[in-house]
């Protein structure tokens, strides 16, 4: 479990393609001390596993499936990546609650300045607009970020100051494709409502849905 909020950047020192998959050696470019064999490290907002690992650096295995659903199997050498070590008990949740396995690939439509901040509008697959909500959370490279605005293909993200010195977004431009996590909270409760749904005709039936307060009440929600 991760919460979004980016630790620093690294730098990919070596890519091992092996026909579908991939082994990675990240170095990170801060201090990131006491890597333990196993943990779980989020690479661009993916979840990775550390296979060995030295002073700063460590190296992580990319199956078939995650490269399919994520754009690691485009990174070159030198390239610059986002970093999160798994949240730990007690830590503060900074930024909202990221599984960092991503649902799929959003890619950036157009960047806007706003005052000293920037404003990104990325599309991505209609099957998961309703999972991205204005004001919700998304996660975009592993970084967690407040949704402005949406509709059933696109959303857009304001990005200060900050987050454009400490991540790689400052690198996107448009055509940049990104990996893309919607908020784990709302795939549950669209997974839980997913019968009711269905029964209902709203999943692609033409039945007016009689989805109320007081149906969820009834169902316990």
């Amino acid at each position: 479990m991760f919460t979004g909020l980016i630790q620093g950047k690294g730098r990919i020192d070596a890519v091992e393609a092996r026909g579908a998959e991939t082994r990675l050696k990240v170095r990170a470019l801060f201090d990131l001390p006491k890597i333990v064999l196993g943990e779980s490290i989020a690479v661009n907002g993916a979840c990775l596993t550390v296979e060995t690992f030295g002073e700063n650096w460590f190296t992580v295995y990319a199956s078939a499936e995650t490269l399919k659903h994520t754009s690691l199997g485009a990174l070159k050498t030198g390239a610059e990546v986002n970093l999160e070590r798994a949240l730990a008990l007690g830590d503060r949740l900074g930024g909202h609650m990221v599984s960092g396995h991503v649902d799929c690939l959003a890619t950036v439509a157009e960047i806007k300045p706003a005052g000293e901040s920037r404003v990104y509008t990325l599309s991505f697959p209609a099957e998961y607009g309703a999972l991205v909500v204005p004001k919700g959370s998304v996660a975009l490279d592993g970084i967690s970020l407040t949704v402005n605005d949406c509709g059933p293909e696109f959303l857009s993200v304001n990005i200060i100051p900050a987050t454009q010195r400490e991540t790689t977004i400052s690198g996107w431009t448009p055509g940049t494709r990104v990996n893309m996590e919607t908020d784990l909270i709302g795939k549950y409760v669209r997974n839980m409502l997913g019968p009711w749904l269905s029964s209902m005709g709203t999943a692609g039936g033409s039945a007016p849905s009689k989805l109320s307060m007081e149906f969820l009440r009834e169902n316990g929600f």
